[in-house]
């Protein structure tokens, strides 16, 4: 175990971030460069070692957090590698991109700062690839069972990697030119190096994994259509049925909420995902400069979310004039609410990287609180020129009396989360799936989809059966998925299932 009282005599320390003015001239990750060593291992000895370490009730995944927290503390990578790696299939993208509701459940934050798990967690990863423990694990026998998998995301990518090492010939659909979903071109260079991904791939190749992108399975006949699927060959959804013996659809959940407001047709208005997709496509060489691009202008995100931070962060590294995020909700306060107790994930204030870097530009917070469009303003070209907007009530949401103003406007992002998948294409008919009262494809308790015989063998995970969730869910839920088709194929199984298809977080 950890020192038993190093909570008591070690303050929390997080990693530091790369100075501002340093991030803002590349896009390189925040924390590049950045000594985690020694730092985290000292972290790493505050673990308490608790008796009921609920970091792991916090955790869908079921990360072993006191387990390689103690062996973090003694500098003994390769079993705080291995242990890592029992329960998480890419620990590098958790320790980077997870808002680590794990800290929050922390027994500790009872009343006192939780341990720095995430930066341990990420600090282990890296330090195994330094040392070179990232190896493949290909299966010993094969069984003789092939699986598809439509999409490479997270919850694709973990299923693909638990069933191709159980034995199973596993290949991979990604409709787009290259693989990892909104890993590749969701997120943002400045949280995720794609080098990362691209030495997963890698070792998921070496175990035989086969991956086929620019697949558009259930596209148009005569061309694809969608996002990221410009050029991909269509493939019937019911041919691929016929020529697996399960598959396991993980295609996300990108169907975007739209603004129905006045002047939503005015040129300069785009949906985050397709901003976020250009600028990482700069970043892989597709485009010298981004088709849209702040530059230069007055933007303003609408949407309080993760999304909407990473596009806050691409706009100040493309060059925005000014850059304003509209949040809906109310502004919360510093500690946690009484409605919202520990270990529940509480809605509290938060800075990211993003709006640090924001404060650190213009000196104050990017995000106006409580705050709704009434409809954008456009010029004689339809342009986009403003966007009106009103001061909204925290609970029922009315609009404030005269509260009404206009702000600058010559870039528009709408970051208001997502629906479900996109409803475009024959991918549900092709496999029987239907949809649940929420959009998303419906589904029982082991993730084996709903929609009669035609959908037998059909298994959803990720995003397309939860919603927009986070990647430590996708991942957890590809984990269980592929549980589930193992136990399909062959009557049993030995891989691990950490969550249902009908878990949730912890809530108050």
């Amino acid at each position: 175990m950890t020192d038993p009282f190093g909570f008591m005599k070690i303050p929390r320390r997080p990693v530091p971030a790369r100075p501002v003015e340093a991030r803002l001239g590349d896009w390189r990750e925040v924390y590049a460069g950045q000594a985690l060593l020694p730092l985290v291992s000292e972290q790493a000895n505050r673990c308490m070692d608790c008796g009921l370490p609920f970091c792991h009730s916090g955790c869908p995944l079921g990360n072993l957090i006191p387990e390689w927290n103690a062996y973090a503390a003694r500098e003994n990578w390769r079993a705080a590698y291995d242990r890592l790696h029992a329960t998480n299939n890419f620990p590098e993208v958790t320790g980077r991109l997870c808002p680590a509701p794990c800290e929050d459940a922390c027994v500790l934050s009872i009343n006192d700062d939780p341990v720095t798990i995430k930066n341990v967690e990420q600090a282990i990863a890296d330090e195994g690839l330094r040392r070179g423990y990232l190896a493949p694990r290909p299966p010993e026998r094969l069984s003789g069972k092939t699986v598809a998998v439509i999409g490479s995301g997270p919850a694709g990518l973990a299923a693909a990697q638990q069933l191709t090492r159980a034995g199973h010939t596993v290949a991979v659909y990604e409709r787009s030119d290259r693989l990892g979903g909104l890993l590749r071109y969701g997120i943002p260079e400045f949280k995720l190096e794609k080098e990362q991904v691209e030495l997963r791939l890698g070792q998921m190749r070496e175990e035989g994994t086969v991956f086929r992108t620019g697949v558009h399975v259930g596209g148009p006949a005569g061309g694809a259509e969608g996002a990221g699927s410009a050029g991909a060959v269509s493939l019937d959804a019911a041919h691929l049925r016929r020529r697996f013996d399960a598959v396991v659809v993980a295609v996300g959940a990108l169907e975007g909420r739209e603004l129905p407001v006045p002047g939503r047709e005015l040129h300069g208005i785009h949906q985050a995902m397709e901003y976020l997709t250009c600028a990482n496509r700069v970043r892989e060489g597709d485009y010298p400069a981004s088709p849209v691009s702040a530059e230069g202008r007055h933007v303003i995100i609408v949407g309080g979310g993760d999304t909407g931070s990473d596009c806050l962060g691409t706009a100040l590294r493309q060059g925005a004039l000014s850059v304003v995020q509209l949040d809906i909700n109310p502004l919360p306060g510093e500690t946690r609410p009484d409605h919202q107790p520990w270990p529940v994930y509480p809605k509290v204030y938060r800075i990211s990287h993003a709006h640090e870097e924001a404060r650190g530009r213009a000196g104050t917070d990017p995000r106006l609180f409580a705050s709704a469009t009434l409809r954008f303003e456009g010029d004689a070209g339809g342009r986009v020129r403003g966007l009106r907007l009103t001061a909204v009530e925290p609970v029922a949401r009315r609009p404030v009396g005269d509260s009404e103003r206009v702000l600058p406007a010559g870039l528009v992002l709408l970051a208001l989360g997502f629906h479900g998948p996109e409803r475009t294409g024959g991918l549900p008919d092709g496999l029987g799936l239907t949809w649940d009262a929420r959009g998303t494809f419906a589904r029982d308790a082991a993730f084996a989809a709903l929609g009669g015989p035609r959908a037998s063998g059909v298994f959803v995970a990720g995003d397309a059966g939860r919603g927009q969730s986070l990647v430590v869910w996708a991942i957890a839920e590809g984990r269980s998925a592929a549980a589930s088709v193992d136990r399909y194929l062959t009557g049993s199984t030995e891989l691990p299932a950490p969550v249902s298809a009908y878990d949730v977080p912890l809530t108050a």
